[in-house]
Protein backbone atom coordinates (compact mmCIF):
# COMPACT_ATOMS: atom_id res chain seq x y z
CA UNK A 1 0.00 0.00 0.00
CA UNK A 2 0.83 3.70 0.40
CA UNK A 3 2.93 4.65 3.35
CA UNK A 4 2.01 7.25 5.94
CA UNK A 5 4.53 10.01 4.97
CA UNK A 6 4.26 9.89 1.47
CA UNK A 7 0.34 10.25 1.97
CA UNK A 8 0.91 13.17 4.07
CA UNK A 9 2.80 14.78 1.47
CA UNK A 10 0.30 14.68 -0.46
CA UNK A 11 -2.36 16.07 2.05
CA UNK A 12 -0.84 19.20 2.63
CA UNK A 13 0.61 19.55 -0.84
CA UNK A 14 -2.94 19.31 -1.75
CA UNK A 15 -4.10 21.75 0.68
CA UNK A 16 -1.57 24.02 -0.11
CA UNK A 17 -2.37 24.45 -3.67
CA UNK A 18 -6.27 24.23 -3.51
CA UNK A 19 -5.57 27.50 -0.91
CA UNK A 20 -3.25 28.93 -3.40
CA UNK A 21 -5.59 28.33 -5.94
CA UNK A 22 -8.16 30.63 -3.73
CA UNK A 23 -6.58 32.79 -3.50
CA UNK A 24 -5.45 33.60 -7.55
CA UNK A 25 -9.10 32.92 -8.79
CA UNK A 26 -11.98 34.25 -8.05
CA UNK A 27 -14.63 32.57 -5.64
CA UNK A 28 -16.88 30.31 -7.21
CA UNK A 29 -14.13 28.62 -9.47
CA UNK A 30 -11.42 28.68 -6.29
CA UNK A 31 -13.80 26.91 -4.59
CA UNK A 32 -14.35 24.48 -7.71
CA UNK A 33 -10.58 23.51 -8.23
CA UNK A 34 -10.12 22.94 -4.49
CA UNK A 35 -12.74 20.47 -3.95
CA UNK A 36 -11.24 19.05 -7.85
CA UNK A 37 -7.80 18.63 -6.41
CA UNK A 38 -8.93 17.17 -3.22
CA UNK A 39 -10.65 14.53 -5.45
CA UNK A 40 -8.01 14.10 -7.72
CA UNK A 41 -5.32 13.40 -5.85
CA UNK A 42 -6.54 11.09 -3.49
CA UNK A 43 -6.98 8.95 -6.74
CA UNK A 44 -4.12 9.53 -8.09
CA UNK A 45 -2.40 7.76 -5.04
CA UNK A 46 -4.83 4.79 -5.14
CA UNK A 47 -4.12 4.53 -8.82
CA UNK A 48 -0.41 4.76 -8.23
CA UNK A 49 -0.63 2.52 -5.32
CA UNK A 50 -2.37 -0.09 -7.35
CA UNK A 51 -0.15 0.19 -10.09
CA UNK A 52 2.75 -0.87 -8.18
CA UNK A 53 1.13 -3.67 -6.79
CA UNK A 54 -0.04 -5.08 -10.27
CA UNK A 55 -3.50 -4.90 -9.20
CA UNK A 56 -6.36 -3.65 -11.26
CA UNK A 57 -5.02 -0.45 -12.55
CA UNK A 58 -1.91 -1.81 -13.76
CA UNK A 59 -1.93 -2.30 -17.72
CA UNK A 60 -0.21 -5.54 -17.37
CA UNK A 61 -3.08 -7.28 -16.61
CA UNK A 62 -2.24 -8.89 -13.45
CA UNK A 63 -3.66 -9.09 -10.24
CA UNK A 64 -7.34 -8.15 -10.00
CA UNK A 65 -10.31 -9.92 -8.16
CA UNK A 66 -9.87 -13.83 -9.13
CA UNK A 67 -6.27 -13.92 -9.93
CA UNK A 68 -5.26 -12.99 -13.59
CA UNK A 69 -8.25 -11.40 -14.35
CA UNK A 70 -9.65 -15.23 -16.14
CA UNK A 71 -12.68 -15.90 -14.52
CA UNK A 72 -13.53 -18.07 -12.52
CA UNK A 73 -12.16 -22.11 -13.55
CA UNK A 74 -13.91 -24.91 -11.86
CA UNK A 75 -12.78 -28.45 -10.90
CA UNK A 76 -15.07 -31.27 -11.21
CA UNK A 77 -16.48 -33.22 -8.23
CA UNK A 78 -16.41 -36.43 -10.37
CA UNK A 79 -13.40 -36.62 -12.23
CA UNK A 80 -11.17 -33.82 -10.60
CA UNK A 81 -10.64 -32.04 -14.58
CA UNK A 82 -10.21 -28.10 -13.76
CA UNK A 83 -12.33 -26.24 -16.76
CA UNK A 84 -13.96 -23.41 -17.44
CA UNK A 85 -17.73 -23.34 -18.36
CA UNK A 86 -21.30 -25.41 -17.02
CA UNK A 87 -20.43 -28.86 -17.54
CA UNK A 88 -17.15 -30.41 -17.71
CA UNK A 89 -15.72 -31.36 -20.70
CA UNK A 90 -13.98 -34.96 -19.79
CA UNK A 91 -17.15 -36.79 -18.28
CA UNK A 92 -19.85 -34.16 -18.41
CA UNK A 93 -21.02 -33.60 -15.23
CA UNK A 94 -22.45 -30.90 -14.06
CA UNK A 95 -21.35 -31.38 -10.13
CA UNK A 96 -18.31 -28.46 -9.56
CA UNK A 97 -16.42 -26.28 -7.12
CA UNK A 98 -14.63 -23.42 -8.27
CA UNK A 99 -11.03 -22.54 -8.15
CA UNK A 100 -9.91 -19.05 -7.49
Amino acid sequence: MINYKTYLIFLFGSLAVSIGLQMLLPWPFGLMAALAIFIVFPLFLRNRALKRMGGMGSDSGGGGFFGQSQGVKYICLACNNRFKGGICPRCGSKMKRADF
